[in-house]
């Protein structure tokens, strides 16, 4: 995993029912299903982008695009992923009602942009 991001768009928050995404890149050729990959289901967008959910349980585990996983959400990881969040995007979008960490720098933490 690399790249981990939150990402603040309206697509994001109703995917992930939350304030924002916490989702990391893969690398495709590196990455497989060790088991229950049956157990998968996808809704695809009409741009290309979409989701995989567990059938079982309801669980959005990775993101894919042009039907290939281009990365797993961080909340579905068991144990620690050995990874921190290093950008929040398209804060632009963000919910009115979220109030975003002051502790970093906005100009290396944030970039603005508009829904993704």
């Amino acid at each position: 995993m690399r790249d981990a991001r939150s990402c603040h768009c309206s697509r994001c928050r109703k995917a992930f029912s939350a304030q924002a995404s916490a989702y990391a890149l893969l690398d495709e050729e590196v990455f497989s299903w060790t088991s229950g990959e049956e157990l998968l289901t996808s809704y695809i967008g009409e741009q290309g982008f979409g989701l995989q959910f567990c059938k079982v349980c309801g669980s959005t585990l990775t993101g894919i695009y042009d039907g290939r996983i281009h990365g797993v959400t961080l909340g579905c990881v068991d144990g620690d992923p050995d990874i921190e969040i290093g950008m929040h995007i398209y804060v632009g979008s963000k919910a009115a009602w979220e109030v975003l960490p002051q502790e970093e720098s906005r100009a290396a933490f944030y970039q603005a942009g508009s829904d993704g």
